[in-house]
């Protein structure tokens, strides 16, 4: 049966249009990564659309149409590269004060695909607060597609990295991937991409091998002497995880967030190579009403701009929601072009591609948060070192000492106060951590980049011991706002104190009105300035 041709995008017709892709044309021929996942090309020979940095033979400019999504490509009906890979392209990132609807909308539906959900379209409508019709309404109209549309690509992409990057049985694809029948998958994966999931699989052998480097993993390769046990160890051990990758645009401040994360890793919980660009982390992960125990590891690769990252085995199941946590803990869609220009206004050294290193697990981030008010990060690593050992599960992981998963909100909600306290912790801090911990127990505060910003920060400050301080550093790092400015902070007050003459409160926030609407990357940036590297 012949395959059908694929539906065109038409042609460019204005001359502003003309233009306009002329410029992007010129990212395509220079395969430059700052625009890597901004748009994307589809190109009418060949019915394939690719990433602006993809690797193969420039197409001509008469050929090339140009798309704002993937979605958008597909929807013209052209089909993804097997060899760039769209699914792996950074996502965007956005702010709150001046996101639309439909691309909120669209970071819930991608959250939901990728962990498994099936969110209706009148319930995101009712949670943004508008009619489910005035959502498809304004949903078609900045990305091009239907809410619908842009699901099954969604979809689509993810089966397409875990038939590429696991072994997965095609029905466990299927079922991870969203779709309800085995037969619903193989008919839409068809439609899209003219070859059956299982062909794919097999064609991904041959590009692996003529385009990309051994997927040793994310740990396999030999490190100095004073962590080759470690690796050789855990890179044996886990032999049958998978080895996926992670796409972000350059530039990117690898050694500043490595730093970041080192003087904060937890031991028994977390390990951070900061001359291989290793960090390593168990995970607890709740799936099906079962509790999943692994780990995960990631290695940046900066030469290709992107993260290795391997998964256990064990959370398999819940692959794409693991990924994408990890796309925001080490922040992996923040545009420096954007960004890096407001930050040069900033005082201190210049930094480029400053990243702000999130959570892989929100309520972590707050715990860490309230733990951290009024001591040194050396006091609050301890505090939640103890507490993570005191409460936390025991996981059998191939890291050498990796051994203890962060402990739930429901553990810490139904601890002992008198146990919590002997830890070291003060009483007030006991209380704000038990609230905390209630309250996303009982589901009524989620710490995720997808909950409505305004109503979780209205929630953190009705709880007691929650000031300002607290509610805007859990912004930052757990709910991903970029726009988050602790003006009390003594690191930013200290950064800045040359400018005030000493520490003034008012006087950096009124300063910090010049950094909107990335004041949260300024912070890291201040930060950043105090340090004394060697």
């Amino acid at each position: 049966m012949m395959r059908p041709m694929p539906r065109v995008h038409a042609a460019p017709t204005t001359a502003a249009q003309r233009v306009a892709d002329a410029g992007l044309y010129a990212a395509v021929k220079t395969r430059d990564a700052r625009f890597d996942g901004r748009f994307f090309v589809g190109v009418t020979s060949t019915g394939i659309y690719c990433r602006p940095v993809c690797r193969v033979r420039t197409p001509l400019l008469r050929n090339c149409r140009f798309f704002g999504n993937a979605a958008s490509a597909e929807h013209a009906g052209f089909r993804p590269c097997l060899r760039c890979r769209p699914e792996l392209a950074p996502g965007l990132s956005f702010v709150d004060s001046s996101r639309t609807l439909a691309q909120a909308a669209a970071r819930s539906l991608t959250q939901a695909v990728l962990e498994g959900q099936d969110l209706r379209l009148p319930e995101l409508a009712a949670r943004l607060g508008v009619t489910d019709r005035h959502l498809r309404r304004i949903f078609a109209a900045e990305h091009g597609v239907s809410p619908v549309d842009f699901v099954t690509t969604q979809r689509l992409l993810h089966a397409k990295q875990l038939l590429t990057d696991t072994e997965l049985p095609v029905t466990q694809v299927a079922l991870a991937s969203g779709f309800a029948s085995v037969r619903r998958f193989n008919a839409a994966f068809a439609e899209r991409y003219r070859l059956s999931p299982s062909a794919l699989r097999r064609e991904r052998i041959g590009v692996s091998a003529a385009t990309a480097p051994a997927a040793a993993g994310a740990m396999a390769s030999t490190p100095p002497s004073a962590t080759r046990r470690r690796v050789r160890s855990a890179a044996a051990a886990s032999a049958h995880t998978p080895t996926v990758r992670l796409g972000y645009r350059p530039p990117y401040d690898v050694a500043g967030v490595l730093r970041f994360m080192a003087r904060r890793a937890l031991p028994g919980l977390e390990h951070v190579d900061e001359a291989q660009g290793l960090v390593a982390c168990t995970m607890g992960w709740t799936h099906a009403g079962q509790r999943l125990h692994g780990w995960w590891a990631a290695r940046f690769k900066p030469e290709r701009h992107e993260v290795e990252v391997q998964v256990a085995e064990s959370l398999l199941p819940v692959l794409g929601a693991v990924l994408q946590r990890l796309r925001h803990g080490l922040d992996l869609d923040a545009d420096p072009a954007l960004i890096d220009p407001v930050l040069a206004t900033v005082p201190g050294p210049v930094v480029e591609g400053v990243r702000v290193p999130g959570a892989v697990c929100g309520f972590e981030a707050g715990v860490r948060v309230v733990l951290g008010q009024q001591v040194t990060v050396a006091a609050a690593r301890t505090l939640t070192t103890r507490l993570a050992l005191a409460l936390g599960e025991p996981v059998v992981t191939p890291v050498p000492g990796l051994e203890r998963l962060f402990p739930t909100a429901a553990a810490v909600a139904r601890a002992d106060a008198e146990v919590i306290g002997k830890l070291g912790i003060v009483r007030q801090r006991v209380r704000a951590l038990q609230a905390l911990a209630t309250e996303v127990a009982a589901g009524r505060l989620r710490l995720e980049a997808t909950a409505s910003l305004q109503d979780t920060l209205a929630r953190l400050r009705a709880l007691p011991g929650f000031g300002e301080w607290t509610v805007q550093l859990i912004a930052l790092r757990a709910l991903g706002w970029p726009d988050a400015f602790p003006a009390t902070d003594i690191g930013v007050l200290d950064a800045l104190a040359p400018l005030f003459g000493g520490r003034d409160a008012k006087a950096a926030e009124s300063a910090s009105q010049a950094w909107r609407p990335w004041r949260g990357y300024a912070v890291m940036k201040l930060w950043r300035s105090l340090e004394k590297v060697a």
